[in-house]
Protein backbone atom coordinates (compact mmCIF):
# COMPACT_ATOMS: atom_id res chain seq x y z
CA UNK A 1 0.00 0.00 0.00
CA UNK A 2 3.04 2.24 0.81
CA UNK A 3 4.38 1.66 -2.19
CA UNK A 4 1.65 2.30 -4.03
CA UNK A 5 0.62 5.91 -2.73
CA UNK A 6 4.31 6.67 -2.76
CA UNK A 7 4.20 6.09 -6.55
CA UNK A 8 1.32 7.93 -7.58
CA UNK A 9 3.04 11.00 -5.37
CA UNK A 10 6.48 10.02 -7.72
CA UNK A 11 4.37 10.25 -10.79
CA UNK A 12 2.64 13.62 -9.85
CA UNK A 13 5.31 15.58 -8.98
CA UNK A 14 7.73 14.16 -11.81
CA UNK A 15 5.28 15.49 -14.30
CA UNK A 16 4.95 19.05 -12.36
CA UNK A 17 8.96 19.23 -12.61
CA UNK A 18 8.40 18.17 -16.32
CA UNK A 19 6.45 21.13 -16.84
CA UNK A 20 8.57 23.27 -14.93
CA UNK A 21 11.58 22.43 -16.71
CA UNK A 22 9.86 22.78 -20.27
CA UNK A 23 7.94 26.38 -19.33
CA UNK A 24 11.20 27.81 -18.37
CA UNK A 25 14.84 27.47 -18.75
CA UNK A 26 15.61 30.42 -16.07
CA UNK A 27 16.54 27.08 -13.80
CA UNK A 28 19.26 26.64 -15.21
CA UNK A 29 21.99 29.44 -15.52
CA UNK A 30 23.55 30.51 -18.88
CA UNK A 31 27.39 29.81 -19.58
CA UNK A 32 28.31 33.47 -18.68
CA UNK A 33 27.99 32.69 -14.89
CA UNK A 34 30.09 29.47 -15.31
CA UNK A 35 32.99 31.31 -13.46
CA UNK A 36 30.35 32.61 -10.43
CA UNK A 37 29.61 28.52 -9.94
CA UNK A 38 33.05 27.20 -9.70
CA UNK A 39 32.72 28.40 -5.68
CA UNK A 40 29.39 26.08 -5.31
CA UNK A 41 29.36 24.14 -2.09
CA UNK A 42 29.80 20.65 -2.83
CA UNK A 43 26.54 19.67 -0.46
CA UNK A 44 24.03 22.12 -0.22
CA UNK A 45 21.78 23.21 2.51
CA UNK A 46 18.33 23.29 1.52
CA UNK A 47 15.74 21.22 3.02
CA UNK A 48 13.14 19.23 1.43
CA UNK A 49 9.22 20.39 0.48
CA UNK A 50 6.83 19.74 2.43
CA UNK A 51 5.38 16.97 -0.31
CA UNK A 52 9.01 15.63 -0.20
CA UNK A 53 9.54 15.32 3.38
CA UNK A 54 6.37 13.25 2.63
CA UNK A 55 7.26 11.39 0.56
CA UNK A 56 10.83 10.37 1.84
CA UNK A 57 8.98 9.60 5.07
CA UNK A 58 6.40 7.32 2.91
CA UNK A 59 9.80 5.81 1.35
CA UNK A 60 11.67 4.81 4.47
CA UNK A 61 8.59 2.72 5.44
CA UNK A 62 10.11 0.43 3.32
CA UNK A 63 13.61 -1.07 3.22
CA UNK A 64 16.22 1.48 1.97
CA UNK A 65 19.36 1.52 0.10
CA UNK A 66 22.62 2.13 2.20
CA UNK A 67 24.62 2.92 -0.95
CA UNK A 68 23.79 3.77 -4.10
CA UNK A 69 25.69 4.16 -7.21
CA UNK A 70 25.33 6.84 -10.16
CA UNK A 71 26.60 6.64 -13.44
CA UNK A 72 26.11 10.70 -14.17
CA UNK A 73 25.34 10.38 -17.84
CA UNK A 74 24.31 13.30 -20.25
CA UNK A 75 26.06 16.52 -19.30
CA UNK A 76 27.36 16.46 -23.28
CA UNK A 77 23.76 16.31 -24.40
CA UNK A 78 22.84 18.46 -22.09
CA UNK A 79 25.26 20.76 -23.13
CA UNK A 80 24.18 20.01 -26.74
CA UNK A 81 20.47 20.81 -25.81
CA UNK A 82 20.89 23.88 -23.97
CA UNK A 83 22.98 25.75 -26.62
CA UNK A 84 25.76 25.89 -24.14
CA UNK A 85 29.67 25.23 -23.83
CA UNK A 86 30.49 21.66 -23.68
CA UNK A 87 32.24 22.82 -20.14
CA UNK A 88 29.60 24.25 -18.90
CA UNK A 89 27.11 21.05 -19.11
CA UNK A 90 29.66 19.53 -17.10
CA UNK A 91 29.77 22.59 -14.70
CA UNK A 92 25.99 22.03 -14.09
CA UNK A 93 26.31 18.36 -13.90
CA UNK A 94 28.29 18.89 -10.82
CA UNK A 95 25.87 21.05 -9.31
CA UNK A 96 23.52 18.61 -9.51
CA UNK A 97 25.60 16.32 -7.93
CA UNK A 98 25.91 18.43 -4.74
CA UNK A 99 21.75 18.54 -5.07
CA UNK A 100 21.50 14.96 -5.05
CA UNK A 101 23.77 13.99 -2.35
CA UNK A 102 21.27 16.01 0.10
CA UNK A 103 18.75 14.20 -1.10
CA UNK A 104 20.41 11.28 -0.30
CA UNK A 105 20.91 12.40 3.19
CA UNK A 106 17.69 13.74 3.52
CA UNK A 107 16.34 9.92 2.37
CA UNK A 108 19.10 8.36 4.83
CA UNK A 109 21.53 6.59 2.46
CA UNK A 110 24.58 7.69 3.96
CA UNK A 111 27.00 6.27 1.07
CA UNK A 112 26.90 7.77 -2.62
CA UNK A 113 29.43 6.22 -5.14
CA UNK A 114 29.89 8.76 -8.29
CA UNK A 115 31.27 7.77 -11.70
CA UNK A 116 33.47 11.09 -12.55
CA UNK A 117 35.81 10.48 -14.99
CA UNK A 118 36.61 6.98 -16.80
CA UNK A 119 39.93 6.30 -18.08
CA UNK A 120 38.23 5.78 -21.78
CA UNK A 121 37.47 9.23 -21.06
CA UNK A 122 40.96 10.14 -21.90
CA UNK A 123 40.76 9.47 -25.16
CA UNK A 124 38.05 12.32 -25.33
CA UNK A 125 39.53 15.95 -27.23
CA UNK A 126 42.25 17.66 -25.78
CA UNK A 127 40.27 20.67 -24.93
CA UNK A 128 37.55 18.69 -23.27
CA UNK A 129 39.89 16.38 -21.01
CA UNK A 130 42.22 19.64 -19.95
CA UNK A 131 38.71 21.37 -19.10
CA UNK A 132 37.39 18.27 -16.81
CA UNK A 133 40.89 18.53 -15.18
CA UNK A 134 40.54 21.81 -14.54
CA UNK A 135 37.06 21.57 -13.16
CA UNK A 136 38.28 18.93 -10.87
CA UNK A 137 40.98 21.24 -9.63
CA UNK A 138 38.59 23.82 -8.77
CA UNK A 139 36.04 21.54 -7.12
CA UNK A 140 38.39 19.78 -5.05
CA UNK A 141 40.20 23.20 -3.93
CA UNK A 142 36.72 24.05 -3.43
CA UNK A 143 36.35 21.32 -0.88
CA UNK A 144 39.32 21.94 1.04
CA UNK A 145 37.83 25.14 2.35
CA UNK A 146 34.72 23.40 2.89
CA UNK A 147 35.98 21.81 6.08
CA UNK A 148 33.68 23.21 8.57
CA UNK A 149 30.64 21.67 6.53
CA UNK A 150 32.27 18.51 6.05
CA UNK A 151 33.01 17.75 9.60
CA UNK A 152 29.44 19.09 10.49
CA UNK A 153 27.78 16.49 8.32
CA UNK A 154 30.96 14.03 8.93
CA UNK A 155 31.39 13.17 5.08
CA UNK A 156 34.46 11.09 4.17
CA UNK A 157 35.80 11.51 0.66
CA UNK A 158 37.19 8.70 -1.05
CA UNK A 159 38.65 9.07 -4.60
CA UNK A 160 39.00 5.28 -6.23
CA UNK A 161 40.89 4.84 -9.26
CA UNK A 162 44.17 5.29 -10.64
CA UNK A 163 45.62 8.75 -9.84
CA UNK A 164 48.83 7.82 -11.40
CA UNK A 165 47.24 9.35 -14.69
CA UNK A 166 46.71 12.62 -13.53
CA UNK A 167 48.62 15.38 -13.43
CA UNK A 168 50.95 15.59 -10.37
CA UNK A 169 49.13 18.82 -8.93
CA UNK A 170 45.74 17.38 -9.44
CA UNK A 171 47.08 14.06 -7.58
CA UNK A 172 47.97 16.51 -4.66
CA UNK A 173 44.71 18.76 -4.41
CA UNK A 174 42.90 15.14 -4.75
CA UNK A 175 45.05 13.90 -1.34
CA UNK A 176 44.71 16.78 0.33
CA UNK A 177 41.38 16.08 -0.03
CA UNK A 178 40.84 12.66 0.94
CA UNK A 179 43.36 13.29 3.92
CA UNK A 180 41.23 16.11 5.61
CA UNK A 181 38.12 14.09 5.82
CA UNK A 182 39.70 10.74 6.21
CA UNK A 183 38.35 10.78 10.16
CA UNK A 184 34.82 11.61 9.01
CA UNK A 185 32.42 8.49 9.13
CA UNK A 186 28.77 9.54 9.08
CA UNK A 187 28.22 9.48 5.36
CA UNK A 188 30.91 8.56 2.42
CA UNK A 189 31.09 10.08 -1.49
CA UNK A 190 33.44 7.68 -3.30
CA UNK A 191 34.33 9.32 -6.55
CA UNK A 192 35.42 7.56 -9.28
CA UNK A 193 38.32 9.40 -11.20
CA UNK A 194 40.62 8.25 -13.36
CA UNK A 195 38.70 4.88 -13.11
CA UNK A 196 37.60 1.56 -15.10
CA UNK A 197 36.60 -1.73 -13.68
CA UNK A 198 38.46 -3.65 -15.49
CA UNK A 199 41.39 -2.09 -14.25
CA UNK A 200 40.03 -1.89 -10.51
CA UNK A 201 40.06 -5.64 -11.15
CA UNK A 202 43.57 -5.99 -12.56
CA UNK A 203 44.60 -3.92 -9.98
CA UNK A 204 43.53 -6.17 -7.00
CA UNK A 205 44.60 -9.46 -8.89
CA UNK A 206 48.40 -7.63 -8.96
CA UNK A 207 48.03 -6.24 -5.06
CA UNK A 208 47.56 -10.12 -4.36
CA UNK A 209 50.14 -11.26 -5.89
CA UNK A 210 52.44 -8.26 -4.52
CA UNK A 211 51.14 -9.82 -0.98
CA UNK A 212 52.42 -13.30 -2.05
CA UNK A 213 55.89 -11.81 -3.21
CA UNK A 214 56.16 -10.09 0.34
CA UNK A 215 55.46 -13.32 2.15
CA UNK A 216 52.16 -12.18 3.77
CA UNK A 217 50.00 -14.43 2.20
CA UNK A 218 50.20 -17.80 0.32
CA UNK A 219 48.69 -18.36 -3.20
CA UNK A 220 46.26 -20.82 -1.90
CA UNK A 221 45.13 -17.47 0.09
CA UNK A 222 43.89 -16.69 -3.03
CA UNK A 223 39.65 -16.12 -3.28
CA UNK A 224 36.98 -14.63 -4.62
CA UNK A 225 36.42 -13.14 -1.32
CA UNK A 226 39.98 -11.59 -1.19
CA UNK A 227 39.85 -10.28 -4.69
CA UNK A 228 36.93 -8.24 -3.86
CA UNK A 229 38.74 -7.18 -0.49
CA UNK A 230 41.70 -5.41 -2.53
CA UNK A 231 39.47 -3.50 -4.87
CA UNK A 232 39.81 -0.16 -4.40
CA UNK A 233 36.25 -0.55 -2.93
CA UNK A 234 37.15 -2.48 -0.21
CA UNK A 235 36.23 -0.21 2.60
CA UNK A 236 32.80 -0.03 1.22
CA UNK A 237 29.70 -2.41 1.33
CA UNK A 238 29.13 -2.99 -2.53
CA UNK A 239 26.06 -0.79 -3.29
CA UNK A 240 22.47 -1.42 -3.05
CA UNK A 241 21.44 0.47 -6.12
CA UNK A 242 22.91 1.64 -9.08
CA UNK A 243 21.34 4.33 -11.07
CA UNK A 244 21.81 5.49 -14.74
CA UNK A 245 21.06 8.80 -16.35
CA UNK A 246 20.78 9.68 -19.99
CA UNK A 247 18.70 6.39 -21.06
CA UNK A 248 22.30 4.51 -22.04
CA UNK A 249 21.84 0.83 -20.66
CA UNK A 250 24.89 -0.47 -20.00
CA UNK A 251 27.00 0.04 -17.21
CA UNK A 252 30.71 1.36 -19.29
CA UNK A 253 32.89 -0.46 -16.87
CA UNK A 254 31.99 0.76 -13.74
CA UNK A 255 31.78 -1.11 -10.60
CA UNK A 256 31.33 -4.80 -12.73
CA UNK A 257 32.48 -6.18 -9.70
CA UNK A 258 30.54 -4.88 -6.82
CA UNK A 259 27.33 -4.53 -8.36
CA UNK A 260 26.50 -8.21 -9.64
CA UNK A 261 23.84 -7.63 -6.94
CA UNK A 262 23.00 -4.31 -7.02
CA UNK A 263 19.40 -3.40 -8.27
CA UNK A 264 20.02 -1.44 -11.70
CA UNK A 265 18.25 1.47 -12.83
CA UNK A 266 18.69 3.07 -16.40
CA UNK A 267 16.53 6.62 -16.47
CA UNK A 268 16.17 8.46 -19.92
CA UNK A 269 16.54 12.36 -17.59
CA UNK A 270 19.96 13.57 -18.50
CA UNK A 271 22.13 14.04 -15.48
CA UNK A 272 21.99 17.73 -14.75
CA UNK A 273 17.99 17.74 -15.42
CA UNK A 274 17.83 14.86 -12.57
CA UNK A 275 15.33 15.76 -9.70
CA UNK A 276 14.25 14.59 -6.48
CA UNK A 277 11.27 12.91 -7.92
CA UNK A 278 13.91 10.47 -10.26
CA UNK A 279 15.72 9.56 -7.36
CA UNK A 280 12.63 8.69 -5.47
CA UNK A 281 11.27 6.66 -8.70
CA UNK A 282 14.93 4.57 -8.88
CA UNK A 283 14.58 3.90 -4.64
CA UNK A 284 10.93 2.88 -5.25
CA UNK A 285 12.19 0.03 -8.21
CA UNK A 286 14.82 -1.04 -5.52
CA UNK A 287 12.12 -1.78 -3.00
CA UNK A 288 9.85 -3.65 -4.98
CA UNK A 289 12.95 -6.02 -5.93
CA UNK A 290 14.23 -5.91 -2.53
CA UNK A 291 13.27 -9.40 -1.14
CA UNK A 292 15.15 -11.33 -4.82
CA UNK A 293 17.62 -9.23 -3.96
CA UNK A 294 17.92 -9.98 -1.07
CA UNK A 295 17.93 -13.93 -1.36
CA UNK A 296 20.37 -14.02 -4.34
CA UNK A 297 23.08 -11.97 -1.97
CA UNK A 298 22.71 -14.73 1.26
CA UNK A 299 22.73 -17.58 -1.33
CA UNK A 300 25.92 -16.06 -2.69
CA UNK A 301 27.26 -15.77 0.49
CA UNK A 302 26.50 -19.18 1.57
CA UNK A 303 28.14 -19.89 -1.52
CA UNK A 304 31.32 -18.81 -1.16
CA UNK A 305 31.49 -19.97 2.40
CA UNK A 306 30.74 -23.19 0.96
CA UNK A 307 33.95 -22.65 -1.45
CA UNK A 308 36.26 -21.03 1.10
CA UNK A 309 35.43 -24.17 3.28
CA UNK A 310 36.11 -26.93 1.06
CA UNK A 311 39.13 -24.52 -0.15
CA UNK A 312 40.93 -25.21 3.23
CA UNK A 313 39.57 -29.00 3.43
CA UNK A 314 41.52 -29.18 0.41
CA UNK A 315 44.81 -27.40 1.28
CA UNK A 316 44.71 -29.35 4.92
CA UNK A 317 44.30 -32.72 3.18
CA UNK A 318 47.37 -31.77 1.06
CA UNK A 319 49.54 -30.99 3.75
CA UNK A 320 48.90 -33.97 5.93
CA UNK A 321 49.88 -36.35 2.59
CA UNK A 322 53.01 -34.10 2.27
CA UNK A 323 53.46 -35.49 6.43
CA UNK A 324 54.03 -38.83 4.68
CA UNK A 325 53.12 -40.83 7.48
CA UNK A 326 50.35 -42.72 5.45
CA UNK A 327 47.93 -42.87 8.33
CA UNK A 328 44.10 -42.19 8.41
CA UNK A 329 43.52 -39.22 10.77
CA UNK A 330 39.70 -39.80 12.60
CA UNK A 331 37.32 -37.40 12.30
CA UNK A 332 37.94 -35.43 16.06
CA UNK A 333 41.73 -34.78 14.32
CA UNK A 334 40.96 -33.18 11.16
CA UNK A 335 38.34 -31.08 12.26
CA UNK A 336 41.04 -30.10 14.51
CA UNK A 337 43.27 -29.50 11.99
CA UNK A 338 40.56 -27.65 9.98
CA UNK A 339 40.51 -25.54 12.36
CA UNK A 340 44.08 -24.63 12.80
CA UNK A 341 44.76 -24.26 9.80
CA UNK A 342 41.36 -21.73 8.93
CA UNK A 343 42.91 -19.36 12.16
CA UNK A 344 46.31 -19.49 10.62
CA UNK A 345 44.89 -18.69 6.57
CA UNK A 346 42.33 -15.68 8.51
CA UNK A 347 45.32 -14.35 10.40
CA UNK A 348 47.20 -14.48 7.18
CA UNK A 349 44.76 -12.68 5.41
CA UNK A 350 44.14 -9.66 7.95
CA UNK A 351 47.67 -9.11 8.28
CA UNK A 352 47.88 -8.82 4.26
CA UNK A 353 44.58 -6.86 3.94
CA UNK A 354 46.56 -3.84 7.26
CA UNK A 355 49.68 -3.97 5.29
CA UNK A 356 47.87 -3.25 1.70
CA UNK A 357 45.53 -0.40 3.35
CA UNK A 358 48.91 0.79 5.23
CA UNK A 359 50.54 1.21 1.74
CA UNK A 360 47.09 2.77 0.07
CA UNK A 361 47.22 5.32 3.25
CA UNK A 362 50.22 6.23 2.94
CA UNK A 363 50.42 6.60 -1.29
CA UNK A 364 47.39 9.62 0.00
CA UNK A 365 49.62 10.85 2.66
CA UNK A 366 52.47 11.49 0.82
CA UNK A 367 51.06 13.54 -2.12
CA UNK A 368 49.28 15.40 0.41
CA UNK A 369 52.43 16.02 2.13
CA UNK A 370 54.37 16.76 -1.15
CA UNK A 371 51.17 19.25 -1.81
CA UNK A 372 51.77 21.08 1.67
CA UNK A 373 55.77 21.46 0.78
CA UNK A 374 54.41 22.74 -2.67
Amino acid sequence: MCLTVCLGLVRSASIDHCDMNSSSSSSFPSSSSFTERTAMSWIRERELSLIERLTANILKAGPMPKHVAFIMDGNRRYAQKTHVERQEGHSQGFEKLAETLRWCLNLGIHEVTVYAFSIENFKRSKEEVDGLMELARQKFSRLLTEQENLEKHGVCIRVLGDLTLLPEDLQQVIAKAVVSTRAHNRCFLNVCFAYTSRHEIANAVKEMAWGVEQGLIKSSDVSEVLLGECLYSSNSPNPDLLIRTSGEVRLSDFLLWQTSYSCLVFQSVLWPEYSFWNLCEAVLQYQLSHPSLQKARDLHREGQALQQMEADRSCVAELLLHRGNGKPMDGQSGQTALLSYTARREERVRCFLTALQHKRDTFFSDLSSRAVLA
